[in-house]
């Protein structure tokens, strides 16, 4: 999307004193962002303990060859059972949404049975779940003290090469900003 209005391809980044604790430094993949409204994908939190092998056994799926260090991402707080995995746009399925140069969002078992047979994207994560906005919500989010965006460009390696816990730092590290110097207050002038 070339609206300079809309985020769509864009990073997410949650600026300290956000005021939600579930998105205390989020670093969220924007996949849809028009006047209808917005919907994200989170990547800076893993569920403890639920590896995507785990996940697809619990849903009779043979895990095949999924790698066993795979976690399942927080992907936010809305539909918390539904599953998205985003991934490099290498592949593409039946209702896969390319949404930039560097992911794609699908959204249904047939990704999942090809990354088990080893025939999916290079790229990839699972998350449950999902930031959503309705119309015109994450733009008054934006006026105020709290989110950040980062282009897309470059966002493939922080997206699928970067630990989740460091994707956030790193995120404002790409910007020159070093966290250490952000406050948790915005000032007036």
């Amino acid at each position: 999307m070339d609206d300079p209005r809309f985020f769509s391809g864009q990073l997410l980044l949650a600026l300290p004193g956000i005021g939600d604790p579930r998105f205390e430094r989020a670093v969220i993949a924007m996949c849809v962002h028009d006047e209808g409204g917005a919907l994200g994908i989170g990547l800076g939190q893993v569920y403890n303990g639920m590896s995507v092998r785990k996940l697809m056994s619990g849903i009779d799926l043979d895990p095949g060859i999924t790698p066993a260090d795979a976690m399942v991402h927080i992907g936010g707080p809305v539909e918390p059972a539904r599953g998205f995995v985003l991934h490099s746009p290498d592949y593409e399925g039946q209702g896969t949404l390319i949404v930039s140069d560097a992911w794609a969002l699908s959204a249904n078992l047939d990704i999942l049975k090809a990354i088990a047979a080893g025939k999916g994207p290079r790229h990839w994560l699972m998350a449950l779940g999902y930031a959503g906005w309705s119309e015109g919500q994450l733009d008054d989010e934006l006026g105020r003290h709290g989110w950040l965006t980062l282009g897309g460009t470059g966002a493939g390696p922080l997206i699928f090469e970067t630990p989740p816990d460091q994707r956030w730092s790193r995120a404002f590290a790409q910007m020159g900003v070093d966290v250490a110097h952000l406050a948790a207050a915005a000032g007036r002038a």
